[in-house]
């Protein structure tokens, strides 16, 4: 079974860090572009960032740019996205998707995922 996972969201204070995992089972994430989306409560839902299948390629939001950083980790066929310096607009639920295409065509198209996790929610509040 196709599936996607993410975990490590939950209450943070402003300032603070978390670490959201994206964990595959059924399919090799090395072989797909990874993006990771966010919707906050009453707003559309947005890229944050996505790393390419091949050369490590990463894109970022400009509204995260130098807090986040998405990463991976083949032997546990895991994606990372570090979150630092955390902000209330951070709040959201937070969600990562796969895709067979190129980050440089794709970038933040939700429409070019093709696998999507159930989410995990990240609360920024103090």
């Amino acid at each position: 079974q196709v599936q996607l996972v993410e975990s490590g969201g939950g209450l943070v204070q402003p300032g603070g860090s978390l670490r959201l995992s994206c964990t595959a089972s059924g399919f090799t994430l090395d072989y797909y572009a990874i993006g990771w989306f966010r919707q906050a409560p009453g707003k559309e839902r947005e890229g944050v960032s996505c790393i390419s299948k091949s050369d490590g390629e990463s894109v970022y939001a400009d509204s995260v740019k130098c807090r986040f950083a998405i990463s991976r980790d083949s032997a546990k066929n895991t994606v990372y996205l570090q979150m630092n310096s955390l902000k209330p607009e951070d709040t959201a639920v937070y969600y990562c998707a796969a895709s067979r295409l190129r980050v440089r065509l794709i970038r933040f198209d939700s429409r070019g995922y093709r696998y999507w996790g159930q989410g995990t929610q990240v609360t920024v509040s103090s």
